[in-house]
């Protein structure tokens, strides 16, 4: 079965009028499931465990939560996909350097750069290196390529409520990819999380591909040998397409574990609006402005002379004189008026 008929017969009870792609949909409304870390008692009372989880455990930024186990025999800790599930991710001791690596990884940091940029889907792709597997990886990229070239979003209506983008990252149009290795140790835990739960196939042996969209939801992981055209077709264009699947739960996929504040980083992740464009005036230099003047289109400059006719002095002259005397009496006689 295509996987575009999977998706159609989940999605049909939450077909709606929505504009946003599926992908920005799970971007802006879709909180991340959590995952579940079991302590065994001691470790969940050591003094120096308890300083490192207590930031995870009051309103942590990453999509976990802890609890102490049950089971008095219980010796090491266990990382769960849920608190329903029994699929585990990991178990282990648990440190100061494993719970670093819990937490996070240099691919989900990659990832979490490339979600808030505003990359539609990021197809993670974990393989061995060999020539066979490149030649796979070089046919993936080829053929989101062309994707990307002859999709398109939906056309968005900034008038219906329904359709109203959140805070977060210019909506675009984009396919990425990242390459992994299978047997890197820095990414045990991301490679079994990109995997799922179901467990079809064990990714440390198995060279695959994941789709992973919104706050690190991934759609399904496939296995390169089977990942045909088709099926990164039915992907990629169920994730750009307009959204019908309102409630999360009636999605295919599933979460990966990632230590990021998504309210806080969504805002920070947006555009900033364009300023308006400064009313700038420059001036010419004085001798490029005077090489533009005409000297036929200067006015004649008129100089008058005081015995010209053209000056009207009668009537003017003598209250001028008179007044200049009074002047300079008041001069001499107010400093010595002062004095005495």
């Amino acid at each position: 079965m295509r996987l575009a008929t999977l998706i159609i017969a989940i999605c049909t009870s939450g077909a709606c009028a929505c504009t946003i792609p599926v992908f920005r949909f799970a971007l802006d409304r879709w909180e991340a499931d959590k995952f579940h870390l079991v302590l065994p008692s001691a470790v969940a009372q050591a003094p120096e465990m308890q300083d490192l989880l207590r930031p995870l455990r009051a309103n942590g930024k990453a999509n976990l939560d802890i609890a102490t186990a049950t089971d008095a025999n219980q010796k090491d800790a266990v990382l769960r996909y849920s608190r329903a599930s029994d699929k585990q991710v990991w178990s282990g001791k648990l440190d100061a350097a494993t719970l670093s690596a819990v937490l996070d990884s240099p691919a989900r940091k990659k990832l979490v750069e490339q979600l808030l940029a505003g990359d539609s889907i990021i197809w993670v792709i974990a393989d061995s290196g060999s020539p066979v597997d490149v030649l796979e990886v070089e046919r993936i990229e080829k053929r989101l390529k062309f994707l990307e070239q002859v999709a398109s979003l939906p056309i968005q209506d900034p008038d219906d409520p329904d359709s109203q983008l959140g805070p977060g990252p210019p909506l675009k149009l984009k396919f990425t990819t990242l390459r992994l290795r299978r047997d890197d140790p820095a990414e045990r835990m991301l490679l079994h999380m990109l995997a799922g739960p179901q467990g079809k196939f064990d990714p440390a042996t198995t060279s695959f591909a994941s789709a992973v969209f919104g706050r690190g939801r991934v759609l399904g992981a496939w296995p390169l040998d089977v990942l045909d055209d088709a099926s990164l077709e039915d992907a990629s264009m169920f994730l750009v397409g307009r959204c019908g699947c309102r409630l999360k739960n009636e999605s295919p996929g599933w979460d990966i574990l990632l230590n990021l504040d998504w309210e806080k980083a969504l805002p920070a992740a947006a555009a900033p609006e364009p300023k308006p464009a400064a009313f700038e005036t420059t001036s010419p230099p004085p001798s490029e402005l005077l090489a533009t003047i005409d000297p036929t289109t200067v006015p004649e400059v008129v100089k008058f002379t005081p015995d010209d006719p053209a000056i009207p002095t009668t009537g003017h002259k003598g209250p001028l004189m008179a007044g200049m005397a009074v002047g300079l009496v008041l001069l001499v006689l107010i400093p010595r008026w002062l004095r005495k």
